[in-house]
């Protein structure tokens, strides 16, 4: 008996929606994640990227426990002395609504050129209206 082995180009990719409107940051980025990876197919392989497309709309009323929204802060470093940046949940929440998700789902994905290519496969939008109507996509139930 032979090892099964999925190649990307036999994959049939699926469009799927989720909406974020009152759901717990966690509860979506997971979702997201198992989606795009590809783990609730029986076809997955670790090594090939066999997931599906993913839209999150609402980002910008996703939901988190807890004191996170002032406490939770997201920190770079550019290299450079002084170069440090924080900022805290809230702040960026005003700013830019769709990195609060695009930033849990990509710590929960291989971080390396699969996980480079599979992340091009999210689209987040903060509002309820997204541009990828021609894809029919299903959505997608917490």
């Amino acid at each position: 008996m032979k090892t099964f082995s999925a190649k990307a180009e036999e994959i049939e990719r699926q469009w799927y929606v989720i909406d974020a409107e009152g759901q717990i940051l966690g509860d979506v980025a997971v979702a997201a994640a198992k989606l795009l990876r590809g783990k609730d197919k029986p076809l997955f392989t670790p090594h090939c990227d066999c997931g599906d497309f993913v839209i999150v709309v609402n980002a910008d009323k996703v939901k988190l426990s807890g004191n996170k929204e002032q406490q939770k802060i997201y920190s770079s470093y550019s290299g450079y002395v002084g170069g440090q940046k924080r900022e805290s949940v809230e702040k960026l929440r005003e700013r830019r609504p769709e990195l609060i998700v695009e930033r849990a789902v990509h710590g929960m994905i291989p971080h390396n050129r699969l996980g480079s290519q599979i992340k091009k496969k999210l689209k987040v939008y903060a509002g309820s209206e997204h541009l990828h109507e021609a894809q029919q996509a299903q959505p997608y139930e917490l």
